[in-house]
């Protein structure tokens, strides 16, 4: 390809909307061009990362035996009511009305969808396993979209779906996705994690993330510096060290003490001289949007965990209720409670995190306004119901899961998601298929995603110098290019284009820079879009009988003669796929 028909066109300056490298070097390298907030065309060389990519996710996908298809981004609202999901959705759901007030969404994700295709087909046993699996837009209305492809509105996934007739097989098949997405990002050229974690609004009962390791990560990612053990911060597990620890004999008696506008841990601690390990902090949540609320407590210098809650509960979902709704609904002192005598109105229980169990000679709200209890012992003082894992673990901790493991904390960039989503879809669907006793059973799936831009973007968080991006050779956009620095030379024209030729005739993407541009503008641009190796062709060094090739990750720089240039750049490209 002649960069005149490429249509390549970079930017000088960082553009001031951009935050993150990957966001900033694919708008300068002239990747993508922002059309709406968190909407974006994705331009030719852009394209061409995404189309690698993309050709990787499908033959893995073809290994594990799933078949492409294409679904409307268009989804009618009755699927999605028909699954429950119309309502409990939140606003990042789009819905419309046609010109017939019938209702509709963008398509987010694609489950109600595709069990409607497969319950239509889907008979009997015999014809499950089954996977199925797309490469299509998906839109999901982000409150604040940012980074460019890493959070954007509209964006490229691969989901796939597969169909089982027990659990069983469905942990086959969760394996074998398990394997091809480790497949995939390695073949991307990424460091990655795969990581339990939450699966959040898609449902389901086990799920992984797969994160490209990065400083800029939104996501905290922990894994064991010993076993295998690996998860998000959010589904990370704490070890329970203890249980309820005994009150000594010789402890002192609870005692109240005034603390005046002491509300927060800080201020608490600050006044009575005691460090934020010596206190237990308690909140109350309300569950299931208002059903019913709970109090949480939790050491004081510790940070509760919201999802951890939820998932110990059992519920759709938790959030903490202002003050004002408190104050109305029941007569708590906010920020003076404790887990003494506090069962009030409707509050239904009080869990606490299994740090406040090793605890003693504690301070705690005393349910008093400006007042607090010091010297309490959990077993004596405390009214707790049950204690549970609530808090985000921390780095240095010991691993829940081997013995002499410590805790890492590394940020990372979710890029993939496997989920095994049980029955939850095909139950509400009602999607069932006779088993071998003729009997109708319900179908068990599992579910499959891969954010296609995003794991662009995440592989120049992790591939790129100051000079620009540092493509990995699979999904670079040209794997090389051929600068002719006298485009007016009639010898360099010739010998940059015969070696241009010759490359593409052995299968080799490469990009021929034959504008009349100065030698420095092309090197920039060269180091700015990535290209894993460049062939310089010059006057001066054609009088030398050599052409240059650089390779980009390591700045080397060999001279060879032109005709062993195309060999040399094709060794090099093997020694560095």
């Amino acid at each position: 390809m002649r960069w005149k028909n490429a249509f390549v066109y970079t930017l000088r300056e960082d553009p001031s909307e951009a935050e993150l490298a990957g966001h900033r070097l694919m708008l300068r390298a002239g990747m993508i061009k922002r059309l709406a907030s968190g909407i974006y065309d994705y331009l030719p060389l852009g394209l061409r990362v995404i189309r690698k990519i993309e050709a990787i996710i499908r033959e893995e996908m073809e290994r594990c035996g799933a078949a492409e298809l294409l679904m409307p981004f268009v989804v009618p609202a009755e699927l999605w009511k028909e699954s429950g999901r119309w309502n409990y959705y939140g606003p990042e759901l789009l819905r419309f009305k046609d010109r017939k007030s019938n209702e509709f969404c963008l398509g987010p994700t694609h489950e109600e969808v595709i069990v409607d295709v497969a319950r239509n087909a889907v008979r009997s046993y015999r014809d499950l396993p089954l996977c199925l699996y797309q490469i299509q837009s998906k839109f999901r209305d982000e409150v604040r979209p940012r980074y460019g492809l890493m959070r954007g509105r509209e964006f490229i996934m691969k989901d796939a779906y597969s169909f089982h007739i027990d659990e069983e097989s469905l942990d086959e098949t969760y394996r074998r996705m398990h394997r091809a997405y480790s497949s995939i990002f390695r073949r991307c050229g990424l460091d990655f994690r795969p990581v339990e974690a939450d699966s959040g609004t898609i449902g389901g009962e086990v799920t992984h993330e797969f994160h490209v390791l990065a400083d800029s990560g939104e996501d905290i990612v922990v894994f064991c510096d010993r076993c295998e053990y690996a998860a998000n911060r959010e589904r990370a597990e704490c070890r329970r060290e203890q249980s309820v620890a005994p009150t000594p004999e010789n402890a002192p008696s609870m005692e109240e003490v005034e603390t005046p506008d002491c509300k927060t841990i800080d201020e608490v601690g600050n006044f009575l001289g005691i460090s934020a390990d010596r206190t237990i902090k308690t909140l109350v949540f309300s569950v299931n949007e208002g059903e019913y609320l709970v109090a949480a407590c939790i050491r004081g210098d510790k940070e509760l965990n919201e999802i951890k809650l939820r998932n110990h509960l059992g519920a759709d979902s938790v959030e903490v209720p202002t003050d004002e709704r408190l104050r109305a609904d029941t007569d708590m002192t906010i920020g003076y409670l404790g887990p003494r005598e506090l069962k009030k109105g409707p509050l239904r229980e009080i869990v606490a995190d299994y740090s406040v169990a090793g605890m003693s000679d504690a301070v705690i709200g005393a349910n008093r306004e400006n007042y607090h209890f010091r010297h309490a012992y959990p077993a004596r003082d405390l009214q707790i119901d049950r204690y549970a894992d609530l808090a985000f673990v921390e780095a240095g901790r010991a691993c829940p899961r081997c013995s002499g493991g410590s805790l890492l904390l590394r940020k990372g960039i979710e890029v993939g998601q496997v989920f095994k989503l049980g029955r939850k879809y095909t139950e509400s669907m009602k999607m069932t298929v006779l088993d071998e006793k003729g009997e109708q059973r319900y179908v068990t799936m599992g579910c499959y995603g891969i954010g296609i831009g995003r794991t662009a973007a995440a592989a120049i968080e992790q591939h790129h110098d100051k000079d620009g991006i540092v493509w990995p050779t699979a999904i670079a956009p040209y794997k090389a290019s051929v600068l002719c620095l006298d485009p007016r030379d009639a010898e360099a024209n010739r010998i940059a284009a015969q070696i241009h030729d010759e490359l593409e005739a052995r299968g080799i993407d490469v990009l021929l820079d034959d504008r009349e541009e100065r030698p420095g503008v092309k090197f920039k641009d060269a180091d700015l879009i990535g290209f894993p190796i460049r062939v310089v062709v010059g006057g001066r060094g054609l009088a030398a009988g050599i052409v240059e090739i650089k390779a980009r990750t390591t700045g080397r720089v060999d001279k060879v003669a032109p005709s062993e240039a195309v060999e040399f750049v094709v060794n090099a490209l093997d020694s560095i796929s």
